[in-house]
C-alpha cells in the first residue's frame, strides 16, 4: 500500500507538472480575442481608405465628364464659326478627358470590388469576435470548473497513506484499547483472582467441596424420597390384602 501510494505521489506530481506547463487556455483566448480585435481595426482602417480613395476617382471621373463635355461643346461652336483647326483641338482634349474617364471608372470598379471584399471579410471578422467571445467565457468556466475539479481530486485523494483520515482511524484504535484496559481495570478492582495464583486455587478447591456438599445433600434428598415412595407403596398393597379378606369372610357369612 506504501509503495502505491508513493507511485500516486509521484504521477500526480508529473501531472501537476506537465499541466504547468501548459498554456493557460482563458489566456490564449483572451489574447486570440485581442488579435482578431486588432485585425478588425486594421480592415476597417483599410476599409475606410479604400472608401476614400474610390471617392476621390469618382470626383476625378465626375469632373473629367464634364471636361469632356465641355471640350464637345467647344468644338461644336469653333465648328459653327467655320474654324475646323479649333474644332479638332477641342475635340481632341475631349477625347483625353473621355480616356482618363474611362480609365477612372476601371479604377472605381477594381476599389468596388475590394471594399466588397473588405465589407464581408470586416462583417465576418465581426461575427467571428462574438463568437470567440462566448466560447472564451465558456471556456474559461469550463477551465476554471476543471482546475476546481482537480484541486479537490487532489484534497480528496490526498486523503490516504499517512493522513488525517488515518490518524482518525489509529486514534479509534487507541480508543478501542483504552476501552479494553478500563475494562480489565474494572475487574481487577472488584478483588477477583487472576488464574494461576494461589488464592485461586485455594478457591477452586472451595468451591469442589461446596459442590460436593450440595452434591450429597442432593443426594440424601433424593434417597429419602424414594425411601417414603416404597414405604407407600407397602402400606398401599397390605390395606389391600385386608380389605379383600374381609370381604372373602362376609361372603363365607363368617
Amino acid at each position: 500500500m506504501n509503495l502505491f501510494d508513493r507511485f500516486s505521489r509521484v504521477a500526480k506530481s508529473n501531472l501537476n507538472n506537465v499541466l504547468k506547463t501548459l498554456e493557460d487556455p482563458e489566456k490564449i483566448m483572451s489574447q486570440a480575442v485581442e488579435d482578431m480585435q486588432k485585425d478588425l481595426v486594421k480592415i476597417r482602417q483599410s476599409y475606410a481608405e479604400v472608401t476614400a480613395t474610390q471617392r476621390r476617382l469618382l470626383k476625378q471621373k465626375e469632373q473629367s465628364d464634364a471636361l469632356a463635355e465641355d471640350w464637345y461643346n467647344r468644338a461644336q461652336l469653333a465648328l459653327k464659326a467655320g474654324n475646323e483647326e479649333l474644332a479638332r483641338e477641342a475635340l481632341s482634349r475631349r477625347q483625353q478627358q473621355a480616356d482618363a474617364s474611362e480609365a477612372t471608372t476601371v479604377q472605381i470598379d477594381s476599389q468596388a470590388e475590394a471594399i466588397d471584399k473588405l465589407y464581408e471579410g470586416m462583417q465576418m471578422l465581426e461575427s467571428k469576435i462574438l463568437e470567440a467571445k462566448s466560447k472564451k467565457e465558456q471556456l474559461a468556466a469550463r477551465a476554471r470548473t476543471a482546475k476546481s475539479t482537480q484541486q479537490v481530486n487532489d484534497m480528496l485523494g490526498g486523503l490516504t497513506g499517512t493522513t488525517s483520515m488515518d490518524a482518525f482511524e489509529r486514534m479509534e484504535e487507541k480508543v478501542s484499547a483504552l476501552e479494553a484496559a478500563a475494562e480489565v481495570s474494572a475487574e481487577m478492582s472488584t478483588n477477583k483472582a487472576l488464574p494461576g495464583s494461589a488464592e485461586s486455587d485455594i478457591e477452586k478447591q472451595f468451591k469442589m467441596l461446596e459442590s460436593g456438599s450440595s452434591v450429597d445433600d442432593e443426594l440424601a434428598k433424593m434417597k429419602g424420597l424414594l425411601q417414603g415412595s416404597s414405604d407407600a407403596d407397602s402400606s398401599s398393597s397390605s390395606s389391600k390384602v385386608d380389605d379383600d379378606f374381609e370381604k372373602l369372610k362376609k361372603d363365607a357369612g363368617l
